[in-house]
């Protein structure tokens, strides 16, 4: 296979358009930039202060707001045809041109007379000026600056904000992080599930959409930060919107018996809110991020696949989902929410895959045929309450409940070879499985009198059990040429595996925070950690026609596992200074590790004393513009599958051995983060650089058994392991902000050390993906986003020779949304991906090109009303490929997708305002 794209004279024009592009902006880096400056004043001649100056050119749009002395100036002007825009409340807007000045590099525009406004407007709407309020760990994007249709969900009315995208999925990113938690007025919304909050409330219900960077409530507990931060949504309502019911009902169907049928309905009552949603469709459609909410076989996205439109879930899933929430103040003290869900998911996906274990010149292939059949069902539920003991006293209670039940079959024709040696095989597997989840997390602050002096105290209990009921059966038939004579054996395993894994941890940490100077403050801290293991194996062989079981006394497993630190620290950190604040820290943590078999009578134990320093610097060179950065270390503890002390024989193929002797990991991180913003010009920037390296590394031995194609795997402690990642997203405003424009990009160097028959590899993994996004609108008429990605997939070892594995990845998307009439609408996706360096000769459909369309009538009173006729991948074409890199292992992947279907709905919204008094 070419691992070379080929460009078809269909995509001639948009090469020709990114040329011209990029000659563009190169011509204007060589044009002269201006200065334009002049006054403002009132009818009697004095000086008009606070007065909103808006420029624009071919190629620039620039705001300022006039001084005391009716004064502005704009500096580094770029293109020509200038024109200028007056405006403040109660005055008439003034407009004007200045083509003459062209070729000037210094415009003094003339004194503009503004005049009060003869006449009261009801509304003005400036329609693309989209202010965005930046503070330290919140961006504020007021949604009255922007034009939605009235019918519009959350969901869409992301995709047209700036610094925003949301993926096929449903998944939301902002500033090129994904959005982990949604609030409604500081307030989870059922439970904080992000699709939930998108897909049910309207954008036209919202005032104020805020990006907040939440380090957790301890850290807010304590007024400190980490490093470690994630991103979520805080929806602020309209003031007229916090006493409302509002609901929605969809039905739809389809050819190949596609449905779709869901229903909600939602309460808000000025702080108070009540949610019972619902679904049932083989489409793909979730309704939570909860639960399975991608169906079986399902990956996480990334976002540079915000290109393709094509349906991302592997398989072809029946989904029933339902849900309720609550979130209400029980009294002047206490605040609660609670969530409850319910999914249901039969998942049936065909597909192959081609692994690559590289030995160097005994590498084994792996070419496998399988069909996998789940049936999952997950209830989750989950509480908070928030209690104000006293004026200095709060206390946060967090329980959550999780039951899942599941089974589920598999068949596998598998091709495995290597140099000299054939295996042909077959692989069945039945499981069922049940696994009840519990945690809850209580937090504990007091402030005392004395400013800055505070006690927060947090724990942690948690949980979990696995039990599992697994039938196997491993039919392999051997072709041996190592010798003149080809020698032919079979093999069979038939398995009947019982297991019971349950899993304990507990988490406390106590802090005392004390001021001790004039912006500084001391934080003493312990922090315990325990995790407990209880783990039962039985392993039975079926050896004769009866179905007799066997017990397989090596196989089987009783064992108990603990692992404990204790960690004692002291932190420093330093705010006095407006632009510069730093923190400095240092901790003993002492660890052990034990554990104990007790039908083998195998005893472990092993203790470490780990010293870690932590530290962080922050300059904030201007209200727009800071720059961080941070160091911290902790442990990772071996998992159960990693120490278990039994041979693990269940694939025959690929043995798998525990290491109970393992080490805890000890990472250390530092990462630097720039950010700057450009309120004015619409213009963000935000990169990071993060060096990760890792002491007594938790890596693979893998060894090949002699004259056979079978792999065993063991797990040992090494050093050496490092990797870099950096990542960077700009996002800007063109063409007076008719396009806005987002590039981003990231590039992970890992270096990997495995171990190949007993001996050390290093080997490196390279991963690279950059990102081009342009969106359009054109008042409400029409509206256009082309996104563009590339990805480099690139993997090299050392042993025992230098080898090279190489993939390409590129999707280009085009997606629009034309306005006929006042209720008609009808939008087109193309999305092209171009694969190369993949291994399997067998694959259909490697670049897949994906077409979905759809049309939609809006009726009824205020449009309640829509009728949507779709058709999705009229190609026919839609399949999911993946590669994986791990160690020595290289898997390419290619699953079966929901392809070609059309589809007639039919929604209604619902909303009712409360009785006026």
């Amino acid at each position: 296979m070419s691992d070379k794209f080929e460009i078809s004279g269909s995509n001639h024009k948009i090469i020709l358009f990114i040329i011209l592009f990029f000659v563009v902006n190169r011509v204007e880096a060589q044009m002269q930039k201006k200065e334009v400056y002049g006054f403002v004043v009132d009818s009697e001649g004095q000086p008009l202060a606070g007065v909103n100056v808006r420029l624009t050119t071919s190629l620039d749009t620039i705001v300022a707001i006039t001084s005391k002395t009716g004064f502005y100036k704009f500096f580094q002007v770029k293109g020509s045809n200038i024109r200028l825009n007056y405006s403040s409340l109660g005055l008439q807007i003034v407009d004007r041109s200045y083509p003459q000045y062209n070729t000037t590099d210094r415009v003094v525009a003339e004194t503009i007379i503004l005049k009060p406004q003869t006449s009261v407007l009801k509304e003005i709407v400036i329609k693309k000026y989209k202010p965005i309020t930046f503070k330290e760990d919140t961006v504020q994007f007021n949604m009255a600056a922007f034009q939605f249709d009235r019918r519009t969900l959350l969901e869409d009315a992301l995709k047209q904000i700036p610094n925003f995208q949301v993926s096929r999925d449903g998944s939301v990113y902002a500033f090129g992080k994904p959005i982990t938690s949604v609030q409604v007025d500081g307030k989870k919304f059922f439970g904080g599930d992000v699709l939930t909050a998108t897909r049910n409330l309207p954008a036209d219900f919202i005032k104020n959409i805020q990006v907040i960077d939440f380090y957790g409530d301890e850290a807010n507990a304590k007024g400190t930060k980490s490093a470690n931060s994630e991103k979520i949504l805080n929806i602020i309502l309209k003031d007229d919107k916090k006493k409302i019911t509002f609901g929605q009902v969809t039905g739809g169907l389809g050819n190949q018996e596609r449905y779709l049928a869901s229903a909600g309905i939602n309460k808000f009552n000025d702080g108070q809110e009540l949610s019972f949603v619902g679904s049932i469709n083989n489409t793909n459609t979730n309704l939570f991020s909860f639960g399975s909410p991608n169906g079986g076989g399902s990956r996480d996205r990334v976002m540079g696949e915000l290109a393709d439109f094509a349906d991302p879930t592997d398989g072809f899933n029946n989904v029933g989902s339902l849900g309720t929430s609550f979130s209400s103040n029980l009294s002047d003290k206490i605040s609660a929410f609670g969530r409850y869900s319910f999914t249901n998911t039969k998942n049936t996906t065909k597909g192959n895959s081609y692994l690559q274990s590289v030995y160097g010149y005994n590498t084994i292939s792996n070419l496998e045929d399988y069909v996998t059949k789940t049936v999952d069902n997950t209830h989750h539920m989950n509480w908070g309450f928030d209690i104000k003991l006293s004026e200095s006293d709060m206390l946060k209670i967090s329980p959550t409940f999780s039951w899942n039940k599941s089974k589920g079959d598999e068949i596998r024709d598998r091709h495995i070879k290597n140099r000299l040696i054939t295996n042909k095989g077959e692989y069945a597997s039945e499981n069922n499985s049940t696994s009840p989840n519990a945690e809850i997390d209580i937090l504990y602050a007091k402030v005392f009198k004395k400013p800055g002096r505070k006690v927060v105290y947090n724990l942690h209990l948690g949980y979990n059990s696995l039990e599992k009921n697994e039938n196997i059966v491993d039919k392999n038939t051997i072709i041996d040429s190592t010798f003149n004579e080809i020698n032919t054996k079979n093999t069979f395993l038939n398995q009947f595996v019982k297991s019971n894994n349950q899993n304990q941890d507990i988490k406390s940490s106590l802090s005392i925070i004390e001021p001790v100077d004039k912006g500084g403050v001391l934080e003493l801290n312990y922090d315990f950690n325990y995790t407990a293991i209880d783990a039962r194996r039985l392993v039975h062989e079926r050896s004769n026609e009866q179905n007799e079981l066997f017990r397989i006394d090596s196989l089987s497993l009783s064992y108990d596992y603990a692992f404990s630190s204790n960690r004692v620290g002291m932190k420093y950190q330093q705010d006095i200074f407006s632009k510069f604040k730093y923190n400095i820290g240092f901790a003993v943590q002492p660890t052990e590790l034990t554990g104990y078999s007790r039908d083998k009578s195998i005893k472990t134990s092993y203790s470490n004393v780990n010293l870690i320093p932590a530290a962080g610097i922050k300059w904030k060179f201007n209200e727009n513009t800071d720059l961080s950065i941070d160091y911290l270390g902790k442990n990772n503890q071996p998992n159960f599958y990693q120490i278990q002390p039994i041979v693990d024989n269940t694939n025959s193929q690929n043995i798998i051995e525990g290491n109970p002797d393992l080490r805890a990991e000890f990472a250390n991180r530092i990462l630097a983060k720039y950010r700057k913003s450009i309120v004015t010009k619409g213009q963000y920037f935000e990169g990071s650089l993060a060096y990760n390296f890792v002491s007594d590394k938790i890596v693979s031995n893998r060894t090949t058994v002699l004259n056979s194609t079978v792999q065993k795997t063991t797990f040992l402690n090494t050093s050496g392991y490092y990797d870099v990642k950096a990542y960077y997203l700009f996002t800007a405003a063109l063409f007076n902000d008719n396009i806005q424009m987002s590039l981003n990009g990231n590039a992970d160097y890992y270096n990997n050390v495995t171990y190949i028959n007993d001996r050390r590899n290093d080997g490196v993994h390279f991963l690279y993906s950059q990102s081009l996004q342009f969106r359009y609108m054109f008042n409400d008429l029409f509206e256009a986003e082309l996104n563009g990605n590339y990805s480099l997939n690139k993997a090299s070892y050392k042993l025992p020779f230098n080898d090279q594995i190489i993939a390409h990845t590129g999707v280009l998307g085009l997606g629009s949304k034309c306005y006929v009439s006042e209720h008609s609408s009808f939008g087109v996706e193309v999305s092209q991906r171009l694969n190369a360096g993949y291994s399997s000769s067998s694959w259909t459909n490697i670049n897949p090109t994906i077409i979905n369309a759809y049309f939609e009538y809006t009726f009824m009173r205020n449009n309640l009303a829509m009728l949507r006729i779709q058709g999705f991948d009229l190609l026919n074409q839609n399949s999911g490929i993946t590669r994986d890199v791990i160690g020595n292992d290289i898997l390419d992947v290619q699953n079966e997708r929901l392809s070609r279907y059309f589809m007639v709905s039919l929604n209604f919204r619902l909303q009712k305002y409360p009785k006026k008094s």
